[in-house]
């Protein structure tokens, strides 16, 4: 105890202790406590304040950028141009622009980067020293444009980072859309995970010849925005139709049409609700046989409508669900779409491709998290002219709970083992009655996570990341733009780092990905190549990276996307697909080859739908591609459990693996998003198809999707992230009991690594073993 200051306090008033202690060395664990009454006396605390009132300069500068002081000097130009410069352009000073049209929102000066040539030319400060890594900043800058007859351009913040020993790296923090008509408000957040030897911050973003103005930059350290409480929602009628006159009892009635078209009532469709609605609701009435036949549609989002507003229930998933068919004189495949325009959003209720005279169903979710002033849901899709019918149109909220308890009765028959332990050595005559206590240390599923080069100089994450995921994939190291940026220039160090670690911490990794389809993500010089060059930069790419890895990542995404892109085949014909797969197997045979490809499991994207991405796979493999895995990346929004499965389920029939490869669920509120996320991981751990799942990131500033984080930006681990904590607490098995007459101890758990402790009369006796999968029960022989 290093500090014994003591004051006699009484019940009636409120009294100052004060003392002073000094430390002669930074100690690795402080404590400071207040103690004293005597026991079963309550010690009342109003406040604590500890202070160094004479701390060096050094001292000083550790805790700047912790407050809630801006850490930019001269912000608002009161001071000129000092601690400002231009990046790779030049900077002025102005107190009015364009004859008086554009003077200053606040203060009394702007600064404008104008004679720039490149996009990334813009206005820095340099704020190395000011800024300490883990912490969480927040950034606002007034921003707008000038010149060159750009009347709107993206304006970017963004940090440049100098680490010891590494490549330059580049942040970004946050983009607005500026325009020359007034000045805009930019907000974003950043964290340093290492420890960099320079940190820049810079505007940038307009094209070349537009100038950039800006008029204030504030960076502080963010402040932790307290989570929304769980939302309540009062009576949420779970299976309750919110659709008036869905059976068509009263005409058309409660229905009008969007635009110019006809709606009458015919008689044919089906009278058994669609498969994934009586998945969630369960023995129903039938349907009615009635259906709204709407024609004379000369625009594509014509069709049945209704309002909805006064019955939809903030926070609530809704269940889409309906039956549809098309008229004849279609030319080629249609799309028919349940839509709802929330005030003047479009949101996607589901959508289906028709390509014949049949009933097809339509499944598909959404919920709203902010009060909306009207609410229409309408069927729109095929082209002009042709004829629309849909059928026994159901939307209600879905109840979770429910499903989730059918979720653990699945997951208990498909991811448990039955299992004998055998007492057999010296003394096991005698253990009739003896405690036995068994402990699973580890579940053996697959659960991993995203991570980025820059999360691994964080202790925080690598901590959360070791404890709570057994995979790894890389967000981006391994994709070929950031291994080979210019031709021949190979950066493989980034990647090299990632795999040390996760080998260090027996992670396995998905190699993510070989080649990525989309056009926009092929790097320049790849595009600027012949055919023939093509074909050799896609053979040296297979080479490099499958020799130089070989063994160590257990998956790769050989082709990403090839639902959405075509650019290696549009140039290097049909058969490079296969053969990218075929080169990649014979390069290294121990890695399982993926597909990949996103909005497969959520009814809303006609382009990866279940069906096409089976035809895809059997294409693929008619043409010898070895595929040994189908990848659903899993970004959903407001997940719907039958929705889920029902594309799982199609999958299944090719007895191929299926992981989620790329999980992510976004909602402002922490409770509702962990729900979501419970959706997906249950769907997952109870299908006996699905053999793994990635998240795609759980840290909050290193996500993809806003929202969607299980970890604050300093490591505070939020609701979502309690809830993940808990479900992989719940897929962990225990049992105590005694050793049996025949000297066993039987128990049912789930697959992965587990203790055993056996008290006998001498001694305490722990031994492991491992349950894996397997119909039978297994026996353990457990030798004393």
């Amino acid at each position: 105890d290093i500090c014994d200051c003591r004051t006699s306090v009484s019940k009636e008033k409120w009294e100052i202790v004060e003392g002073t202690f000094s430390l002669l060395a930074v100690p690795e664990r402080l404590v400071f406590y207040l103690e004293g009454p005597s026991p079963g006396v309550e010690l009342l605390i109003d406040s604590v304040v500890i202070s160094c009132p004479s701390s060096s300069k050094s001292e000083k500068s550790a805790s700047i950028g912790a407050g809630d002081d801006n850490i930019i000097i001269n912000p608002k130009f009161e001071d000129g141009l000092n601690n400002w410069s231009g990046r790779g352009c030049k900077v002025a000073l102005h107190d009015s622009m364009a004859d008086g049209k554009i003077v200053p929102q606040s203060g009394k000066a702007f600064a404008s980067a104008t004679e720039r040539t490149q996009n990334w030319n813009g206005i820095q400060q340099e704020i190395t020293g000011r800024v300490q890594r883990k912490l969480a900043y927040s950034v606002a800058a007034v921003v707008r444009i000038f010149g060159n007859n750009v009347t709107a351009a993206t304006v970017q913040a963004t940090l440049w980072v100098q680490t010891p020993g590494r490549n330059d790296q580049y942040v970004g923090i946050a983009n607005v859309q500026a325009t020359d008509k007034d000045w805009v408000q930019l907000q974003g957040k950043f964290l340093l995970n290492g420890s960099p030897s320079k940190v820049v911050i810079y505007l940038e973003g307009p094209p070349p010849g537009t100038d950039l103005l800006v008029n204030s930059l504030v960076v502080k350290h963010a402040e932790k925005i307290p989570p929304s409480p769980a939302p309540v929602i009062k009576n949420p009628d779970f299976g309750v139709n919110i659709i008036t006159n869905s059976q068509l009892d009263d005409s058309t009635n409660g229905w009008f049409p969007l635009g110019n078209c006809n709606l009458s009532v015919g008689s044919g469709s089906p009278h058994i609700l669609p498969p994934m609605a009586r998945a969630s609701l369960g023995v129903h009435e039938p349907l009615s046989g009635r259906y709204i036949h709407v024609k004379n549609r000369t625009q594509t989002w014509m069709g049945p409508a209704q309002m909805i507003t006064d019955k939809v229930k903030l926070f609530l998933t809704y269940q889409v669900s309906a039956w549809v068919r098309i008229g004849s004189g279609a030319n080629g495949p249609q799309n028919v779409n349940v839509a709802l325009g929330v005030d003047n959003q479009w949101v996607n209720g589901g959508q289906v491709e028709i390509n014949d005279d049949r009933w097809h169903e339509i499944g598909g979710s959404f919920r709203i998290e902010k009060q909306p002033s009207k609410v229409m849901v309408y069927i729109q899709g095929p082209g002009a002219g042709v004829d629309l019918m849909v059928a026994g149109v159901q939307i209600f909220p879905v109840n979770r709970e429910e499903r989730f308890k059918y979720l653990r009765h699945q997951a208990d028959k498909i991811r448990k083992r039955d299992v004998v332990l055998k007492f057999s050595g010296a003394g096991s005559s005698s253990l009739s009655g003896t405690n036995v206590k068994v402990v699973q240390t580890q579940n053996s599923f697959p659960i991993g996570s995203c991570m980025s080069r820059t999360n691994i100089d964080n202790e925080d994450f690598i901590n959360f990341f070791v404890k709570n995921f057994n995979w790894a994939v890389f967000g981006n190291e391994l994709k070929w733009y950031w291994t080979e940026p210019q031709q021949g220039n190979l950066n493989y160090k980034d990647a090299d780092d990632m795999v040390a670690l996760c080998q260090k911490h027996n992670i396995e990794t998905r190699g993510h990905c070989i080649f990525w389809e989309v056009q926009a993500t092929v790097q320049q010089w790849i595009q600027a190549l012949n055919k023939d060059d093509l074909m050799k930069a896609v053979q040296n790419r297979l080479t490099d990276l499958l020799t130089r890895y070989k063994g160590k990542f257990k998956h790769y995404d050989v082709n990403n996307e090839m639902l959405h892109g075509s650019y290696y085949q549009d140039r290097l014909g049909k058969d490079i697909r296969a053969n990218m797969f075929k080169t990649a197997n014979q390069l290294d045979p121990s890695a399982t080859l993926f597909v990949n490809d996103y909005h497969i499991e959520d009814g809303c994207d006609t382009r990866s739908c279940p069906e096409r991405y089976i035809e895809h796979i059997l294409d693929l493999q008619e043409q010898g591609a070895p595929v040994g895995g189908i990848g659903i990346q899993g970004h959903i929004d407001n997940p719907v459990g039958p929705v889920v499965c029902t594309a799982l389920d199609k999958l299944g029939i090719l007895g191929l693996p299926i992981w989620f490869t790329e999980l992510d669920v976004s909602s402002i509120n922490e409770h509702v998003r962990g729900e979501d996320l419970e959706v997906m991981l249950r769907e997952a751990f109870a299908h006996p198809a699905v053999e793994g799942v990635m998240l795609w990131g759980f840290w909050e500033l290193f996500m993809s999707r806003d929202n969607a984080h299980l970890v604050n930006a300093e490591g505070d681990v939020n609701e979502t992230g309690k809830r993940f904590l808990a479900l992989k607490h719940e897929w962990l098995s225990h049992a105590r009991g005694q050793v049996d007459v025949q000297g066993q101890f039987n128990f049912r758990g789930f697959h992965g690594k587990y203790a055993v402790e056996i008290d006998t009369p001498s001694k305490k006796i722990v031994k492991t073993f491992v349950v894996d999968k397997g119909d039978t029960p297994l026996v353990v022989p457990v030798e004393l």
